[in-house]
């Protein structure tokens, strides 16, 4: 390496080879890979040495990728129980908490990542580094990566929202009632903790071995290195200096959507064409019609359901692309102006239900007094009713379900079988990574066990002492289901980087074996859905220490304290805008319109309410949706013939699964949620990155991270403001204010009737 030149096209194709299809590893990874030193301060050389002659003299990784990325040394001395490493990581777990609940609410639900965390905790810990006198636990010296990785890793644990906040929000809005805050938290913990407690059992499969990579975490420790490490032959501004000047320029930038000038946050300017025209609304509105050429310049709107687009590889983003348009620009308009399942009796995208006659569904009238299913009343006054779009939706699902299943056996069958084999050899999975790792005490087996087991008789307490009606049988089908299938899906998200959802399964299940309890349904989908995804999000986490060599120790303690606090921080900031936001969730104007509640609240009716059996069965005029699962299996099957006999075709870069998922944020993700992502995010992940390589290199996360936190940090500051001041908007043309008819409405994309269907024109201009 040392004195060998490497081209600017060579790096670009080792860059290439570690793009994954939900995340991608940064060029930070390929210059560690081609560096010629090692700081002795970072990895406890006596000397600077030659990465080439280190892995010539020393044992290695035998996956490329991680040694690429991750050093193959240790220093058992690095302190990690810190005065730094309790203060941040509680710092930042509270506030990703309390600032991802926050905007969980709000119309355009941005998520504030842990790429935040990792950039800002390093100068806030350097910081401390320098005015806390020096003591072993005070400061013990300077900042570490593997107090880095354990900040970032209780970070982790809360910046998801606890999925279980959605079954407390429709109890509480939708189906008047209220567990308290005894029965609340107990359900948040219950469901972030079974998961837990299965991921101690998995770590021989899915953490010890070499062959379970995890690529995602090769990112987190590429931008992790970077910042650890001094860089050689920098030129520009560093890149926290860089990050500090995204974060001003957003925090300035989103006043003006957010505050001084809405308008441009969602702008339907075709819309002043003829207003009064009902189709042109319904294809140009931004809002709550099909986007067609608007645009949107508030960040927080571009990010509320598909993360940071600045994060994703082109070719993905282009899959994604290709979907939305075939589905929501061809397929959904066809079938609403065809008139398909009386589709003009609905507005033409929305998650609201109807019934028979287009009017908006009113669960109440078919429930009793403990909100399950009266049948006769269901009888006078169903039957239920979805927008084909949204119909459609779960169909695509579907299709999505069976084809990750088809695809990942075509594709990755004989690595994962190979690579699952290895895990079960001791020989073959124990790589240097392990070896150093038997430096520290490992979790003894039965503190997970004993997690599981007190997570899950709390939980026999939870659906016996409050009102969800859940039977003992449901809740044991609900956590086998994730114990048999966490094992063989973790096997594949540790390999391909996919992960398929057990959602839709728990939802169809429980609404056969139990249907018209609506609460019940959806604790059964958590319980079943959320447990496998949080057992697996702790794994990957267990395996992001076991590459830094973070003590299992500290790890199980920073997961166990990061849930837990996360969880009551969601709760508490939850209970708190539901206490003092009017209508709120149930406005269908301003900013606290919950689109994901709403969407949690159409699927209960739906699987649970209603039931699969009246939904989807032989009566239903959305029966066919079912033959989608078959569709979904048979898919992957041509494309891996073609690219098999073409394998250097442009097909190869078509991924399925990702085509057929790209859609399941929508609703309530609108349309030009999915346009303007992709647009920013091809412009940096394409054109940015072909033209201006090395700014990419240098820039592209700190930008993502800077736009996140600045975006973030200001829509705070403004809902401050306009709580204290009283005043949320200015009365002029840039707020959206509009007069139609006679009639006042704010429609901040200029399109009053992109919600109205072929009979209600009137009556939605009143309440647009």
């Amino acid at each position: 390496m040392a004195g060998t030149s490497i081209s600017s096209q060579e790096k670009r194709g080792y860059e290439e080879h570690y793009i994954t299809s939900e995340t991608v590893i940064s060029s930070e990874k390929v210059e560690d890979f081609l560096n010629t030193t090692i700081e002795k301060e970072n990895y406890g050389f006596s000397d600077r040495v030659s990465v080439e002659q280190h892995v010539e003299d020393e044992e290695d990784s035998p996956i490329e990728e991680v040694r690429a990325v991750v050093p193959n040394t240790d220093d058992p001395t690095m302190p990690v129980y810190t005065f730094r490493v309790v203060f941040l990581g509680l710092i930042f777990t509270c506030f990703l908490a309390f600032v991802n609940q926050f905007f969980f609410y709000r119309d355009n639900p941005l998520v504030v990542g842990a790429l935040v965390v990792q950039l800002i905790s390093f100068p806030a810990a350097k910081f401390l580094e320098k005015v806390i006198p020096k003591s072993k636990f005070w400061n013990p010296g300077p900042f570490n990566l593997k107090e880095h990785v354990i900040i970032v890793v209780m970070a982790n644990c809360s910046y998801s929202t606890a999925y279980a906040i959605d079954i407390i929000t429709i109890q509480r809005i939708f189906y008047k009632q209220n567990m308290g805050w005894g029965g609340n938290i107990l359900l948040v913990w219950t469901t972030q903790l079974i998961g837990f407690g299965m991921a101690g059992s998995l770590r021989r499969f899915l953490v010890y071995p070499a062959s379970m990579v995890w690529p995602t975490n090769l990112a987190t420790i590429s931008l992790l290195r970077s910042l650890h490490r001094v860089d050689d032959n920098w030129t520009g501004p560093s890149r926290f200096r860089w990050f500090l000047y995204m974060f001003g320029a957003m925090w300035v930038w989103q006043w003006f959507p957010s505050y001084f000038w809405p308008i441009i946050g969602a702008f339907s300017w075709v819309c002043w064409i003829k207003p009064q025209n009902r189709v042109l609304s319904q294809i140009t509105s931004v809002n709550s019609g099909m986007g067609l050429l608007g645009f949107c310049l508030d960040w927080s709107q571009i990010t509320s359901y598909l993360s940071n687009p600045l994060v994703v590889p082109a070719w993905a983003i282009a899959n994604i692309a290709v979907a939305f348009i075939i589905v929501a620009w061809i397929i959904c308009p066809a079938m609403y102006y065809q008139n398909v399942w009386d589709a003009q009796k609905f507005p033409i995208m929305t998650s609201k239900l109807f019934n028979k006659d287009g009017e908006v569904w009113d669960n109440s009238k078919v429930l009793n007094s403990d909100n399950i299913l009266d049948e006769a009343a269901y009888a006078q006054y169903g039957p239920l009713r979805m927008a084909p779009f949204f119909a459609l939706n779960y169909g695509i699902g579907f299709a999505g379900l069976t084809c990750i299943l088809v695809h990942t056996w075509l594709y990755h069958r004989h690595e994962i079988m190979q690579r699952f084999r290895e895990s079960r050899t001791k020989e073959n999975s124990d790589d240097i990574h392990m070896k150093l790792m038997r430096a520290y005490p490992e979790v003894p087996q039965w503190w997970y066990a004993l997690t599981f087991l007190l997570a899950l008789g709390v939980s026999f307490a939870v659906i016996y002492v409050w009102p969800i009606h859940l039977p003992w049988w449901g809740l044991i089908l609900a956590v086998a289901i994730p114990m048999v299938f966490t094992l063989p899906i973790g096997i594949i998200n540790a390999i391909t980087n996919q992960q398929p959802g057990l959602n839709v399964i728990t939802e169809l299940i429980i609404g056969f074996a139990l249907p018209g309890h609506p609460i019940a349904n959806v604790t059964f989908k958590t319980y079943g859905y959320i447990s496998m995804a949080q057992a697996l999000t702790f794994v990957s986490d267990l395996k992001l220490g076991h590459y830094t060599k973070v003590p299992p120790r500290a790890m199980f303690w920073a997961q166990v304290g990061g849930t837990f606090i996360g969880g009551l921080v969601n709760l508490a900031t939850g209970t708190w805008l539901m206490d003092t936001i009017p209508d709120i969730c149930v406005t269908e104007t301003g900013v606290w319109t919950c689109p994901n509640a709403a969407v949690f609240y159409s699927a209960s009716i739906i699987w649970g309410t209603i039931g699969p059996k009246e939904m989807f069965g032989p009566n239903s005029p959305y029966n066919s949706m079912l033959w989608l699962f078959l569709v979904g299996a048979l898919i992957p099957f041509p494309f891996y013939f073609y690219t098999k006999k073409y394998p250097n075709s442009w097909v190869k870069y078509v991924h399925v699964p990702l085509f057929l998922n790209a859609l399941g944020m929508m609703p309530p993700a609108m349309p030009s949620n999915y346009v303007m992502w992709c647009s920013v995010g091809l412009l940096f992940m394409y054109v940015i990155r072909k033209y201006r390589h090395e700014w990419w290199v240098k820039y592209n996360y700190v930008t993502a991270a800077g736009f996140d936190c600045g975006s973030s940090i200001a829509t705070l500051i403004i809902f401050g403001v306009q709580t204290g001041s009283g005043v949320s908007s200015f009365d002029w043309w840039g707020s959206g204010y509009k007069v139609y008819d006679g009639i006042d409405y704010i429609s901040g994309d200029n399109c009053p009737l992109a919600a109205a269907n072929a009979s209600n024109i009137c009556a939605v201009c009143a309440t647009a």
